[in-house]
């Protein structure tokens, strides 16, 4: 790994593509509103010409969740946008791309972007506040359905957990804004707070049935959540923050009537491994598509 680059959280790696080092930047996405915690990312706003297995080089290099790849369009504002776990590429990420907008904001100031990602066209705007910049993506239609019972099972084995630790109001569902998630609600906090699953297992289950996590909540009240999110298929046991299970999560709360809508949820992620972000979900009223706002800040 090379010398740090002219902006802060920037590093340069060496990959066998183009014969030159690829300058990375490093941000924790939806941070707390302390500044502390978040999701971290990698941010290449320059990926023109990184193959399929470059970008896997460089996400296995830098060794977060995700790393996000940008490519200009030629269009102001419009970017096509590739996100790679060490292990695989993913279709899309939510917190990567919080990171993504952010890192552009900083560059050429705060307005709406347009990102084209394997998922579909995502609109994000950003805004600058007194602390930064705040990002909000528009997901893509959002779906939900409930989950097998085979598939049920399964992933309660795979967590050491029985039907009587789910909330029964919030009923098992796979739920989709850009990528698929499994939804299971406990009763109590404390269960989600003692998560020790078997790692491949579920990774087993989640390769299966093409879930990106698993996205486990406990509900504080009706628009108050804290969530965790095993991540097998990324290469890591758990995601500090997931915008796009943020996203298919509002979408299966609309779906459900689970809100009284329009409706703004708020999401306590990355608690119990001490990394707390905060995401926050718009559930609009007349369209499947979710809006998920937060905060990101480079790594130093």
């Amino acid at each position: 790994m090379g010398g740090r680059g002219k902006y802060r959280g920037m590093t340069e790696i060496d990959v066998p593509a183009r014969g030159l080092p690829v300058a990375v930047l490093r941000y924790a996405a939806f941070t707390s509103e302390q500044g502390r915690g978040g999701n971290p990312a990698g941010v290449v706003l320059d990926a023109a010409g990184l193959d399929g297995a470059a970008r896997l080089a460089v996400a296995a290099e830098v060794g977060y969740s995700e790393t996000a790849f940008v490519e200009e369009t030629g269009t102001p504002g419009r970017y096509r946008v590739r996100y790679c776990s060490p292990q695989a590429e993913v279709a899309f990420c939510g917190h990567a791309t919080i990171a993504t907008a952010v890192a552009i904001a900083e560059r050429h100031g705060a307005g709406p972007l347009e990102f084209e990602t394997a998922a579909g066209l995502v609109p994000v705007r950003t805004a600058a506040t007194g602390a930064g910049f705040t990002a909000t993506l528009t997901s893509v239609a959002s779906r939900t359905r409930p989950a097998g019972a085979e598939e049920l099972h399964a992933a309660l084995a795979a967590l050491r957990w029985t039907a009587q630790d789910l909330d029964p109001r919030y009923p098992a569902h796979v739920a989709f804004a850009g990528n698929e998630h499994l939804v299971l609600a406990v009763r109590d906090r404390d269960r989600l707070a003692a998560l020790d699953y078997d790692y491949p297992a579920l990774d087993a289950l989640m390769s299966r049935t093409g879930w990106t996590t698993v996205h486990l909540v406990w509900a504080e009240g009706p628009t108050s959540f804290h969530a965790r999110d095993p991540f097998p298929p990324g290469g890591v046991v758990e995601d500090a923050a997931t915008g796009a299970a943020a996203a298919a999560f509002g979408g299966y709360l609309r779906a459900l009537g689970l809100v009284e809508l329009p409706a703004r949820v708020a999401i306590r992620q990355g608690e119990d491994m001490g990394r707390p972000s905060d995401l926050l979900v718009d559930v609009p009223a007349d369209d499947d598509r979710i809006s998920v706002t937060g905060t990101a800040a480079p790594i130093r």
